[in-house]
Order: structure tokens, then sequence, then C-alpha cells
């Protein structure tokens, strides 16, 4: 990976452009994956340093010659509208798709499966702050995910587990609330409890969450699971069954398909 010193006007999106990767999601989940709590971004703010990997498997393919455009200027009127159906068509059954896709992902607690249970050393992102801070567990002290010591840092995070670590202006500031002289402080106040809790594992009677759970704030915000804080451990099913492109932005140095490859007619628990 190499480091850089973001400008004023840089985006994820520009940024993306500019050092060739495939897209700007990729960016922003390497450095936030890579970085230190405190240097995780939502936007980019410039004066920080943002980390760009280098993997070739991120790197986005060679563009088109512009030139080959002109290899279609003499096709006729008729013809460029019959492509413009096609297009449409395509892009119409591509948002089906994905509106099924989506319904599926949020079908009851099938939705959590093979998702992480979020512990105390979690972080949480809010779309409308800047900070990213950890929860405070309060619902109970019973609990530990993969921590047979009983270590605070692991206790299991609930429905109603609404408090975070630092508990004044757990966000920083608020995009929702712009003012002359910048964005004003952020004043968190939960609507209720998380939703999308992983109903079928209860700690004293509550729900689990799980990466995928999320909580409102009144103020407009919306906040979402960034890191779950468990060591991923994953089985030989997972592995096989898991996508080696998304793999590889997590572990740029293996190689996924020969990963796959060795783990062939083994039992064994692999860690990420």
């Amino acid at each position: 990976m190499k480091n850089y010193i973001i400008q004023q006007g840089d985006t994820f999106s520009s940024l993306a452009r500019q050092f060739k990767l495939k897209n700007e999601g990729i960016l922003k989940t390497y450095h936030n994956l890579h970085c230190p709590p405190e240097d995780i971004m939502q936007q980019p703010i410039p004066g920080k340093t943002i980390l760009i990997p280098e993997d070739p498997l991120l790197i986005a393919d060679e563009v088109n010659n512009i030139s080959d455009d002109h290899r279609y200027q003499g096709q006729t009127e008729a013809s460029s509208g019959t492509n413009m159906q096609r297009h449409e068509q395509l892009e119409k059954e591509k948002s089906n798709s994905k509106k099924l896709h989506d319904q599926e992902q949020n079908k009851g607690s099938d939705a959590h499966e093979g998702k992480y249970f979020v512990i105390q050393k979690g972080i949480v992102q809010c779309n409308q702050g800047f900070a990213f801070p950890k929860f405070k567990v309060t619902s109970h002290q019973k609990h530990y995910w993969n921590d047979a010591d009983g270590q605070e840092d692991y206790l299991a995070v609930t429905e109603d587990d609404l408090q975070f670590d630092p508990e004044a202006r757990p966000f920083g500031q608020c995009k929702l609330k712009p003012s002359a002289g910048g964005y004003l402080p952020c004043t968190y106040a939960p609507t209720g409890k998380w939703q999308k809790p992983y109903e079928k594992v209860k700690v004293m009677g509550k729900s689990c969450l799980t990466e995928i759970s999320e909580l409102m704030c009144s103020t407009g915000g919306k906040i979402t699971i960034l890191k779950h804080g468990q060591q991923s451990e994953i089985g030989k099913n997972q592995v096989v069954k898991s996508h080696t492109h998304e793999q590889q932005i997590y572990n740029p140095l293996v190689d996924f398909d020969e990963f796959k490859e060795n783990i062939h007619g083994t039992d064994e628990l692999y860690y990420t």
C-alpha cells in the first residue's frame, strides 16, 4: 500500500480514478480496514492520510480507446433506436434483479446467516457524522462472544445497547446541522431500539446485534456497524462459498483462489 495526503476537493470517487482503482468502494473499504480506529473516514478529510491499495487485483482494467467509437458512425437511426431500447430493457432487468436481491436479504433471520455478532469493541458509523465511536454495553454483564476470560471488550451487544464511547457527541459534528462556522456538534438521540437484531439469539431476553443491524437517530442520521470487533473466523464451507474478489480486498497479500485449493478435503477452521 502507499500513503496519500488528502487535498481539498478530493472524494473517494476522484481518488479511485486518480489511482486507477476499480471503484470508490474498494478504496473506502481498504482504508477503513487497514487504518487505526481514529483514522476511519466516512468522507475524505483534507490534510489526513489515506491508505491506497496497490494490489493488481484492485486496479481497474484498461479503458477501451475512445477512437473505437468511430466504428459505429455509420450506424442507421433505426439501429441506434433499437440499441437504446435494448439498453433500457437491460437497465430495467438489472433494477428488478436488485430489488429481488434486496428483498431476499431482508427476509427475517435468514439475512443474518454468515454474519458476525457485534461485541463491545465494535465500531459504529453514522451517515451524517464524522467520528466513529465504540459500543458501551449497559444491557447486561453476562455473555461474551469468543472470549473465555470474560474481557469487557467481548461483551455481546444487544438491541438495548444505545450508548457509545465516547458518550458526549459520539459522532463528532453533524452534517444535518450546517452553520456559518461549520457543522454543529452531534446531538445523538436514538429513536427506540436497534433494528434488524438477530431475534433467534438473545441475552437475558434481549436480541443480539449482527453486522446488518441498524439504529436511527431522531436528528435524521442512520447508524450502522462499521466493524463487528471480532477476529474473523470461517470454516471450510464458508471459504468455498466466499467471493474471491471480496476476500482479496480484506486480505490483499493472500491468493484466495490458491487458499481455496489448499483447504480442499479438510475440516479445519481458518482465520482471516
